[in-house]
């Protein structure tokens, strides 16, 4: 298998498999309208879900690492005429899976702890100063590693790569330059929805970005698997 068709498998691969976690997700933990109630309703049902939720949420995590190395493959399938912006693009897709990784790698081992301890804290007094505490440390980990790690720089180093990945699709005849031109939208698109939490918006966020980041996803998502299919076809 040459370096093209491996590339073409994974870039239709990993957003099935990616959209496939997250609707799972959604089904047994209502992933990610979960994400807006109290935090003691997020830790009840994450405690509920048991090691079966634990394994989506390490699977999800999966499909955001493999972004990884698709970062290298569609750099050296795109690299022949246009080597210094691919290279950067390499960085930025490294960078842009690993801070995702970063955001949901809490969920398969800091949150099940949390939700074990929180579950198991007695009733009265002593008890409900245990569940303020993991109360903050969940509110914490989640505004920390979820909101500005996964999530804004997450959306942002993606919107970023796929901007620069879109750039050197016009600039070479590997695929058509139109689909360059659809990806510099949605590479806008994620570059704005990741300014949902950020300057005024941080407490309450962005309304306009939220309801624009899902669509930027399944567009996003929709762009990797017609880039692996015109790879098929070249």
């Amino acid at each position: 298998m040459d370096v093209t068709t491996l590339t073409a498998i994974l870039l239709i691969a990993l957003p099935v498999a990616f959209n496939l976690a997250f609707i799972e997700l959604g089904r047994v933990f209502e992933y990610p309208g979960i994400l807006r109630q109290p935090t003691p309703v997020i830790l009840t049902r994450f405690a509920a879900g048991g090691s079966g939720l634990i394994v989506r949420w390490w699977l999800f995590m999966l499909t955001a690492l493999a972004l990884l190395p698709l970062a290298v493959l569609v750099g050296v399938v795109l690299g022949a005429a246009t080597a210094a912006l691919v290279g950067a693009s390499i960085v930025v897709g490294a960078a842009a899976a690993l801070v995702q990784v970063l955001g949901l790698v809490r969920w398969p081992f800091a949150v099940p702890e949390l939700a074990r301890r929180y579950a198991a804290a007695d009733e009265g007094p002593t008890g409900d100063a245990t569940r303020a505490t993991i109360e903050v440390v969940f509110a914490t980990l989640h505004r920390l590693l979820g909101v500005a790690i996964g999530e804004h720089l997450g959306y942002l180093l993606t919107g970023a790569w796929t901007l620069l990945v879109s750039v050197a699709m016009t600039a070479t005849t590997v695929v058509p330059s139109w689909l360059g031109i659809v990806g510099l939208v949605i590479g806008v698109a994620l570059m704005i929805g990741s300014l949902e939490f950020v300057g005024p918006n941080e407490a309450h966020g962005w309304a306009f970005a939220e309801k624009l980041v899902p669509i930027a996803y399944i567009a996003w998502s929709l762009w990797l698997a017609a880039f692996g299919v015109l790879l098929l076809l070249a």
